[in-house]
């Protein structure tokens, strides 16, 4: 098998505010796997919060060495059963790009080699920064009229009380919509005790990362008497943290690029499963290529939150759809999406 990577800059939209950092653009290096005429293609971001910058991303999607292996199925086999050494996302992209491949040459879609015979759709929320609250207003009647169900608000703001009146006019603005929120760990638990009455009051669904993370007996003991579901994300990392985590906390954010890609997101499943604690599904902001996998799983969760490709200006990849609020695996060999300089 040969490998080849390139690097994109992907712009957003709008620049994204949320409580510890503003996101306007950030690098996409792209793995391509090809084998006997076929190509596979995965997608790995860069994010200061995991440490991973351009550089580091290219040398070691670079040192991964796919030749040692006869075929896709047999590398794809021995990254499930090998323990990782790269990071999450490095490990994510290849197999991806490895996934993308084996469903070509068998001629199925990612969702049918996972077992799932039809293609999962699912609605997903759809993120809001910190923002004035004009412009939430308007983007939540815009989502909402474009179809979208499930809004996410950002918080975290130095002021509590913006937070509070940005889910408001948000409410207001979008009546029919399910809110989330998510504070990206900027509360301390004396706000949190303070604030989730107030947003089960406005109707919130549920609440990811109150808390800064590092001590989760602290969210799980929150979770246990809070007024609506909390949901770990930066708690929640890998599958040993979610079985900590399994029956204390409402949910889990499971992010491919976080816990180390698709099959390490359905071992997670299978070890929260009947414990009360439930899926969802994360992303980073990514294009359609690095949203996909994710796409494959969506009819195991409670809650989706793939919307990464929807923040940005120019998506280069397409395929998944979501721009009516649902996103979509496709049927098509592989991961279903496409590209127009790459086959």
């Amino acid at each position: 098998m040969n490998a080849r990577l390139r690097t994109v800059r992907l712009v957003l939209a709008e620049p994204l505010r949320i409580s510890r950092s503003t996101m306007a653009a950030r690098d996409a290096v792209w793995l391509t796997v090809e084998h006997d005429g076929l190509r596979g293609h995965g997608e790995a971001v860069t994010s200061a919060y995991y440490g991973l910058d351009t550089p580091t991303l290219q040398r070691l999607l670079a040192a991964v060495d796919l030749g040692r292996f006869a075929d896709p199925e047999t590398a794809l086999e021995a990254l499930r059963d090998d323990a990782p050494s790269a990071p999450p996302a490095v490990t994510a992209a290849v197999e991806a790009a490895l996934l993308d491949l084996v469903g070509k040459r068998a001629n199925a879609p990612v969702h049918r080699l996972l077992g799932a015979p039809a293609a999962p759709v699912a609605a997903t929320a759809r993120t809001l920064g910190i923002t004035s609250l004009t412009h939430a207003a308007a983007q939540a009647r815009r989502l909402a009229a474009s179809g979208f169900q499930v809004l996410k608000v950002k918080a975290g703001s130095p002021d509590p009380e913006d937070d509070v009146e940005r889910v408001r006019v948000v409410r207001d603005a979008a009546p029919g919509a399910r809110l989330l929120l998510d504070p990206n760990g900027a509360w301390t638990l004396r706000q949190a005790e303070k604030l989730l009455p107030r947003y089960a009051e406005l109707g919130v669904e549920a609440v990811e990362q109150p808390l800064a993370p590092g001590d989760p007996e602290t969210l799980a003991a929150l979770a246990e008497r809070s007024p609506l579901p909390v949901i770990a994300d930066e708690d929640a990392v890998g599958l040993e943290d979610a079985r900590r985590l399994a029956g204390r906390v409402h949910g889990v954010n499971v992010k491919l690029a976080k816990c180390g890609g698709v099959h390490a997101a359905l071992r997670i499943a299978e070890a929260i499963e009947g414990s009360g604690t439930a899926l969802m599904l994360g992303c980073l902001t990514a294009s359609s290529l690095g949203l996909a996998p994710a796409v494959h799983l969506a009819d195991r969760a409670r809650w989706t939150d793939l919307d990464g490709h929807l923040l940005l200006a120019d998506d280069p990849w397409s395929g998944i759809g979501g721009a009516d609020g649902f996103v979509r695996a496709s049927d098509r060999p592989g991961l279903g999406v496409t590209h127009a300089d790459l086959a």
